[in-house]
């Protein structure tokens, strides 16, 4: 009988299987990432072993075969398929991977925060009788204030001045939504609609969990096209539905201090509070459509202002160890003009 089992003798194989087809990854552009084969979309991928020929990268799968060609390097037995991918981008080390410097990253955010924070000044009132030493920062702003309401009627109950995204182009000169994207069966897509990014700019963040290597993701993992890889192995959870947005939010409430949110919640609404927040829904380049902009890590430092906190949009998994928190922001490569939708690239082999 085929396949019965013999003590001391190795079952028997079937010999008229299917032949094994080489694996083709999504068109550029597609969704979200490339592929999907067990946890991730991975951005970053840094093989152990030499880095396969241009056009291949290596993805962690847990399938226990390789589809690499006779011609291709070596790859560790059971983890790893070769897949040809034409959108790949090689840094030299982990460090060079910067297109602006995280002095720029920390400017910019300080801007937007402020600028977001003094716009919604109805809802700051009340801690910041809490933080004498962070209402003195803000004496000037409470001062113009103050005279406001004398001629004017204004008082800090009243609605937002500027909604998010007037705020973002009042700040930095441009603005960006979600909306169907140029790209055919790509669904959501993010664009430029009002003003112009300049080369080198913060144009977005990519929202979510943050998860350590060795922390559990399986589970909010399986068809989620969400989750981006950082060179380090670090993966950022950008999903806004399911078991994702449950996990966010519920780490969120978890660090809360009192009145003060440590983490922005909004980007899980329709309602963005930072309009940043937007970069999980930015797509992949295609042939036509060269990438705009591009992925950088940034680890927001501890003298980070509490008040402004609120505003960002990523939180950590575990707080059990005090780490940086890990924010990704997306840079133009480019100057983008109103109306262009943004493109990035996904993937990135770190020698």
């Amino acid at each position: 009988m085929r396949g019965e089992f013999v003590p001391g003798k190795p079952p028997a194989m079937e010999t008229n299987r299917p032949r094994l087809q080489s694996a083709r990854p999504k068109r550029s552009g597609s969704a979200r990432g490339p592929l999907i084969l067990s946890a991730a979309a991975d951005r970053h991928l840094i093989p152990s072993d030499p880095i396969p020929s241009p056009g291949c990268v290596e993805v962690n799968a847990g399938i226990g075969f390789s589809l690499a060609s006779p011609k291709s390097t070596s790859y560790k037995c059971g983890s790893a398929v070769s897949l040809c991918l034409r959108t790949i981008r090689y840094v030299p080390e982990k460090s060079k991977d910067k297109i602006i410097s995280d002095e720029d990253v920390l400017e910019t955010l300080l801007k937007i925060f402020k600028a977001l924070f003094i716009n919604n000044f109805s809802r700051q009132m009340d801690f910041l009788a809490l933080l004498p030493e962070v209402k003195s920062e803000y004496l000037k702003l409470l001062t113009i204030q103050y005279k406001r309401s004398k001629t004017t009627g204004y008082n800090h109950q009243s609605q937002n001045i500027f909604n998010p995204e007037e705020v973002l182009f009042n700040t930095l000169g441009f603005s960006i939504t979600r909306d169907r994207s140029s790209l055919i069966s790509a669904g959501t897509g993010v664009f430029v609609t009002k003003g112009f990014v300049p080369k080198g700019a913060v144009v977005s963040m990519y929202p979510g969990t943050v998860y350590q290597k060795y922390e559990p993701i399986f589970f909010q993992s399986i068809g989620n096209p969400f989750i981006f890889r950082c060179i380090d192995g670090v993966l950022i959870d950008g999903n806004d539905k399911g078991i994702s947005k449950a996990v966010y939010r519920s780490c969120s409430k978890r660090d809360q201090l009192g009145p003060f949110q440590m983490s922005d919640i909004t980007w899980l609404t329709p309602a963005v509070q930072n309009p940043l927040a937007i970069g999980q829904y930015v797509n992949n380049c295609s042939h036509n459509k060269a990438a705009n902009v591009c992925y950088q890590e940034f680890d927001v430092p501890e003298y980070f202002p509490i008040e402004l906190k609120q505003y960002l949009p990523n939180i950590t998994y575990s707080h059990d160890m005090p780490i940086p928190l890990r924010c990704v922001v997306l840079v133009a490569l480019r100057e983008i003009k109103q109306g262009e939708e943004l493109f990035s690239n996904y993937y990135t082999i770190v020698n």
